[in-house]
């Protein structure tokens, strides 16, 4: 066992999980508790707010990624030398994909297999006493589940506050604050999601006054009791996930390069590799002392004309290629390609180590899980080998050619396609991995 953890959830995106999750990781620090944050579910952007928040490192746990020995084994570390862990759920409680019980994706999942207690955020404007009815409906949904109590968000008014308390109190649930509407405290956004922690002027400020929010209006001391759980009986083992060949490492990293999964960092540093940074936006190339280099997603879209012309950084690339492996997820496949068309309809000339050419100015969602089957060794591992893991990307391909880079199946449609491109020892797709899955098919 480890530090108990209590999750932060909801029942649709929107609802207020992300700054109640902030502002309560904040005002615990400032109480002096080493706390952790825990994102469930495929989020590259949510735990480096987390990571702010705490001066911890946030960890994703995933059920339909993650075999439950990896749950364990990262709910372990994120518990390592910590008092409490806070996680931070995704879309509602209960949402997920097709997949066999217990390994849906759903928050409801992770809080079942590591028995920590839901605190349920409502937004409950435009209600008042329904919200009992749906407070009840919650926590008899799923046995698994122990619902912890109710944090009322949006409330209008004293009045409200009390109607809306007094209805669930009325059902034996127990309502741990209410936070009045406050549109002073809202995250800025773009089309991802939330703009990322690094690019957001006063974050400290503002997470201040999110932490200063919930200790004006929760009962933070009741909070911290109700947390438990903690990691199942599983002992420190290395962490089951792809990792590129070689004892050093070269990862793009700057505000186009950063959606990077900490539980790949640390688990490829667990096992002995260098992680050398690197940033595409300041021209700088792949060390050559490096043995393989990683581009990760994130919004090259945003910074196309910069990276056209950061030729020293393209030129690096491109030597690097000739005799070591690079492997490009999303953002950064689209880097790989040829060409990429931003969001005005301005064509900019990547490193062309791909036959691509993609476009966000043609936009369309892919959104979900994916499994995918490597077609040829690689950066991911051999040929052979299934990965989990998701896509979430708006930019369009416009031109694909060569040989693919994998097979991946649509967790939903359940329909199998060939994905991303494959050319010597350069790979790249719009799958993100997250886990290796026993076995190969």
């Amino acid at each position: 066992m480890t530090a108990p953890g209590i999750l932060v959830a909801a029942l649709r995106s929107g609802a207020g999980k992300t700054t109640v999750t902030l502002g309560l990781l904040r005002a615990l620090a400032q109480r002096g508790l080493r706390v952790s944050g825990v994102k469930c579910g495929p989020d590259y952007i949510d735990p480096a707010f987390h990571a702010a928040a705490t001066g911890r490192e946030s960890f994703n746990l995933d059920s339909w990624t993650m075999e439950t020995e990896l749950l364990g084994q990262l709910a372990l570390r994120a518990g390592e030398e910590a008092d409490i862990i806070v996680a931070e759920g995704a879309m509602g409680l209960f949402d997920g994909a097709p997949g066999a019980p217990a390994q849906t994706g759903a928050s409801a999942d992770v809080a079942a297999y590591l028995g920590w207690p839901v605190l349920l955020v409502m937004d409950v404007s435009g209600q008042a006493q329904s919200a009992a009815a749906i407070a009840h409906g919650v926590a008899l949904y799923d046995a698994r589940v122990k619902l912890a109590g109710v944090l009322l968000n949006r409330v209008a008014s004293e009045r409200h506050r009390k109607l809306a308390q007094e209805a669930i109190e009325a059902i034996g649930i127990k309502i741990f604050g209410a936070l009045p509407r406050d549109q002073g405290i809202a995250l800025p956004e773009r089309h991802l999601g939330l703009v990322q922690a690094g690019e957001t002027r006063g974050l400290d400020t503002l997470l201040d006054r999110l932490a200063e929010h919930i200790e004006s209006h929760v009962d933070i001391d009741a909070l911290i009791a109700a947390a438990a759980g903690g990691s199942p009986d599983v002992g420190h083992a290395p962490l089951d996930i792809p990792r590129p060949r070689g004892g050093r490492i070269a990862v793009a990293r700057d505000e186009a390069f950063s959606f990077f999964y900490p539980h790949l960092a640390r688990g490829w540093r667990e096992t002995g590799a260098d992680i050398v940074f690197f940033s595409p936006l300041t021209d700088e190339p792949p060390p050559e002392d490096c043995d393989a280099c990683w581009l990760p997603g994130g919004y090259p879209e945003l910074h196309a004309g910069r990276l056209a012309a950061a030729q020293r950084f393209l030129g690096g690339l491109r030597r690097f290629a000739a005799t070591r492996p690079i492997h490009g997820e999303c953002g950064g496949y689209m880097t790989l390609g040829r060409t990429l068309i931003d969001a005005a309809g301005a064509a900019h000339e990547m490193a062309g180590l791909l036959d691509l050419t993609t476009s966000f100015a043609q936009r369309k969602l892919h959104l979900g899980y994916r499994r995918a089957r490597l077609l040829g060794d690689c950066a991911l591992g051999a040929a052979g080998d299934a990965l989990a893991g998701h896509e979430f990307h708006y930019a369009t391909t416009v031109s694909e050619k060569g040989q693919p880079f994998a097979m991946v199946t649509d967790a939903y449609s359940q329909e199998e396609r060939p994905a991303g491109l494959r050319a010597g020892l350069v790979t790249g797709s719009f799958f993100h991995a997250m886990t290796k899955k026993k076995g190969r098919r």
